[in-house]
């Protein structure tokens, strides 16, 4: 059954996915009407170049996942029941594909209502643990109040459109043919942007996501972060760019400020970590934040009637959409095959295990580097061409921008430089030096399926970063319906060889070369070190003349975070202890413990204040259940009359 229903989803996720590309690709959008919903209100879908773009994310890194499933939940065999888990998978990819397809509000919100739900119960699949039904609830509550906010904002714009006499307005055809006045589409666009961002898990929105993705299983963790984050994504371009179309520029740096906020702090909370998955979530509230800045970019463009340079903005943040749905899914595989193998996520209780598991180990690799936005892999152009966007931002007209965009791309810069360093901490820490947790005999290689998986997600890597110009000609239709212009024409003006985003003196890029070039210097210095074997010399790990060390002499993830905690850790609640017991030993008397504990400060601002606020309130109404029948009568007999009153007034 396993292996049935999972190809059944990859073979649906493929033809999903083939769908997409045509429909980007063309550029005509496809119309259909279900007679399934509430009466006079039909389910309306639609298949054009937006959808059909996220289609393509989405369908790709499920089929990968899927085929990695068949393998992964076969771990679960003999411990638990897999039957939820299968369903509740299917549901959760098809409820993303409808979120795509739909043209009207209520089809919308039913879909994300249907992703939600079946995210939720696959969060909770390890019911049993405390853990995951606090994250569960918590995922679900953020969840419904951001899905309350998307509601509201498709109100004001049904409304605005059907002029709130009836539910003509509710289809997205009439919210874009209707003109909203300056102030009812801005308060559409921040309720809007508010839910998705939610769901996006944005800062300070995203205290919901270091706690589900981590205790969801692996595979549900790769689609969480690989693409049902992208949903949230796809509708900020929907209500946008599509049904609203025309906004000021300081929504676009809302946008970017969000954006840039979200990228820097989440990638210092993912230093801070030691839990792998964790850590590999707070990266995805840090890849949300790059995408964002394109979006931002891109809108603070379009509103200054600048289509090139907003062209090459949205291509960066589509770009990176895609590219980091492909290395965000390939590290939560291989995260999931460290813990199918270990069964630990602590990365300090890790260590040698590329000695154990080399294909897990190089793949992984291949993920850090993509992550990292180092050539010749996905990650480093579209964070590239992110950057050539703000290198062209002294041509807007406004001073403000000019002065803020300077400052922005240091942050942009810092994010990139402190990516690097979290991820060398991760593969080192993890699959380099000792084992730390003693003997690792036990530990093994993954099976087929949880390998091919993750070598298909490393081939898209690739293929995605020495290919960037294939991608770019593929979304021309989609880029010049959102931004006004094409970037195709000038971005291979040198070829598919050479990426060149506004003109070839300005910049250009190939990643094609770079890659022959590292593969080149690769086969020389191997003929090099190998036509002589004597050239090569093996001895034990020195350390300044003392070579009897051990594990515990090892860097690990705590300490190698310690000098960005310095200067960073007043971001954080952070909670230092050392304790002195007594040893037996005659040469060390004491043995010292280290506690650390690192909190967000966002909760206790922000979420704590209104936990406490809701526990109070739901103490004081408690009080009104008495027990006694009498006084609900009573409770019944006091609200007839004031509605009586109220009626009569």
């Amino acid at each position: 059954m396993i292996t049935l229903s999972f190809y059944s989803a990859a073979a649906a996720s493929l033809l999903a996915a083939v769908s997409g590309m045509l429909a980007a690709n063309s550029g005509i959008a496809e119309q259909s009407i279900l007679p399934i919903g509430l009466p006079d209100l039909p389910f309306h879908l639609r298949l054009d170049a937006l959808s059909g773009f996220f289609m393509t994310v989405i369908g790709l890194l499920s089929f990968f996942v899927s085929i990695y499933s068949v393998g992964y939940v076969k771990g679960f065999i003999g411990s638990r029941p897999v039957t939820r888990l299968i369903v509740f998978y299917c549901i959760f990819i098809a409820g993303m594909f409808m979120v795509a397809l739909a043209d009207d509000a209520l089809f919308f919100l039913v879909s994300w209502e249907v992703m939600a739900a079946a995210s939720y119960f696959l969060v909770m699949f390890e019911d049993e643990k405390t853990a995951n039904r606090r994250a569960a609830f918590l995922y679900m509550v953020v969840a419904h109040v951001g899905a309350i906010a998307i509601l509201l904002s498709f109100g004001v714009m049904a409304g605005l459109s059907a002029g709130f006499e009836n539910f003509s307005g509710f289809t997205f055809d009439a919210m874009r043919q209707a003109e909203f006045p300056v102030r009812w589409a801005t308060a559409a666009f921040l309720l809007a942007f508010f839910g998705f961002a939610a769901k996006a898990g944005a800062i300070p929105l995203h205290v919901w996501l270091p706690d589900a993705h981590p205790v969801a299983p692996s595979n549900i963790s790769a689609l969480m972060s690989g693409v049902m984050l992208k949903t949230a994504i796809y509708g900020m371009l929907r209500v946008t760019f599509d049904l609203i179309s025309s906004f000021p520029w300081w929504w676009g740096a809302i946008v970017l400020t969000i954006g840039l906020l979200s990228a820097v702090m989440g990638v210092l909370y993912a230093l801070m970590q030691h839990d792998l998955k964790r850590l590999l979530a707070y990266s995805s509230v840090e890849n949300i934040g790059i995408i964002l800045t394109g979006i931002g970019l891109a809108m603070i463009f379009v509103s200054f009637n600048l289509p090139v340079m907003a062209a090459l903005a949205m291509t960066a943040a589509l770009y990176h959409t895609l590219n980091h749905a492909m290395f965000k899914g390939l590290l939560f595989m291989g995260a999931g095959a460290v813990l199918h193998a270990t069964h630990k996520r602590d990365m300090d209780e890790m260590g040698g295990l590329i000695h154990r598991m080399p294909w897990t180990a190089a793949l992984f690799l291949i993920g850090c580097i993509s992550i990292s936005a180092l050539p010749p892999f996905n990650g480093f152009v579209s964070e590239w061409l992110t950057f050539q966007a703000f290198l062209l931002s002294p041509s807007l007209p406004n001073q403000i921008m000019k002065l803020f965009m300077p400052m922005a791309a240091a942050l942009l810069a810092l994010t990139a430089a402190l990516v690097a360093v979290a991820f060398v901490k991760v593969f080192g820490v993890t699959f380099l030096g000792h084992n730390r947790s003693g003997d690792i005999s036990h530990v093994h290689e993954v099976d087929r399926h949880m390998r091919a998986g993750m070598i298909m997600s490393a081939v898209a890597c690739l293929a995605l970063g020495i290919l960037p110009s294939l991608f770019i000609g593929w979304t021309d239709i989609l880029i010049e319906q959102m931004a006004g212009a094409r970037l195709s024409t000038s971005a291979s003006a040198g070829g598919w060889l050479w990426l060149t985003p506004i003109a070839p003196e300005r910049a250009s890029y190939s990643g094609f070369m770079v890659f022959a070039g590292i593969l080149a210097v690769y086969g020389i210095v191997y003929a090099i070190l190998h036509v002589n074997p004597g050239k090569i010399r093996r001895g034990a790990i020195w350390d300044c003349g003392f070579e009897k060390l051990t594990n515990r002499m090892q860097y690990n993830s705590v300490s190698f975070s310690m000098p960005i905690r310095r200067i960073f850790g007043f971001l954080f609640f952070i909670k230092e202890d050392v304790q002195i017991t007594k040893a037996p030993h005659p040469v060390f008397p004491v043995k010292l413990h280290y506690y650390l504990r690192i909190r967000d400060r966002f909760w206790f601002w922000l979420y704590m204040p209104v936990s406490k606020a809701a526990f109070w309130v739901s103490r004081k109404v408690g009080r009104l259940q008495q027990g006694r029948i009498q006084v609900y009568l009573i409770y019944s007999f006091l609200t007839i009359i004031v509605l009586l009153l109220v009626k009569s007034l």
